[in-house]
């Protein structure tokens, strides 16, 4: 039986292979930046989240290594519990003070973010607008939440007007988009969207 499901699974992997889908994982050989090593060839780095090379800053290693000396290797705990030190309150209040708040958060990613956000500003009877492009946290912190969804073309401020129109008054509108799409690159109309908003 066994032999019968593997030879199905080998069979698809080939056909992923033959159709040109087939994902290589690239191995760095050396630091994470701008310019990476992999096999031998050195190659421009456009495809990591590493955009500053930050990852391969000395700077920041020092940093680091400081910070471990300090603080230890890690919370043990989720930031409600006790997994909050003067460090996080520290950052989170240069970041305030930069952006003129009164008080900011940070969160280890973008999806812990997104799925924690949208379900504890949207209830039951709100509308949330999606452009179709957005990024997969986005969306799926919007599936969570209990307003109605309704998902605009991407940058299309028509579709997004008819949109905001067709779903009538309700308790609160949100409209959800990316600043700058990640899969493409194309960035969101940011002024039209506040206007319509």
């Amino acid at each position: 039986m066994f032999k019968n499901v593997k030879d199905q699974f080998e069979k698809e992997l080939q056909e992923i292979r033959d159709g040109g889908m087939w994902k290589e994982e690239g191995v760095i050989e050396g630091k994470q930046g701008p310019e990476i090593k992999i096999g031998g060839k050195t190659l421009l780095n456009f495809c990591a989240n590493n955009y500053l090379g930050l990852a391969a800053s000395d700077e920041l290693a020092e940093a680091a290594k400081e910070g471990v000396d300090k603080y230890g290797f890690g919370e043990a705990s989720v930031r409600f519990i006790v997994g909050t030190s003067t460090i996080h309150k520290d950052l989170e209040k240069e970041i305030a003070k930069f952006f003129g708040q009164e008080d900011s958060i940070t969160y280890t990613s973008c999806f812990d973010a997104n799925t924690g956000l949208f379900e504890t500003i949207l209830k039951e009877g709100d509308a949330v607008f999606s452009d179709e492009l957005n990024h997969a946290s986005i969306i799926d912190g919007i599936r969570l939440c209990k307003a109605e969804r309704f998902r605009f073309k991407n940058s299309d401020m028509e579709d997004l007007e008819n949109q905001l129109k067709a779903a009538g008054e309700r308790r609160r509108k949100l409209i959800a988009t990316d600043g700058v799409f990640s899969m493409d690159g194309i960035t969101a109309k940011l002024k039209e969207i506040c206007d319509l908003a």
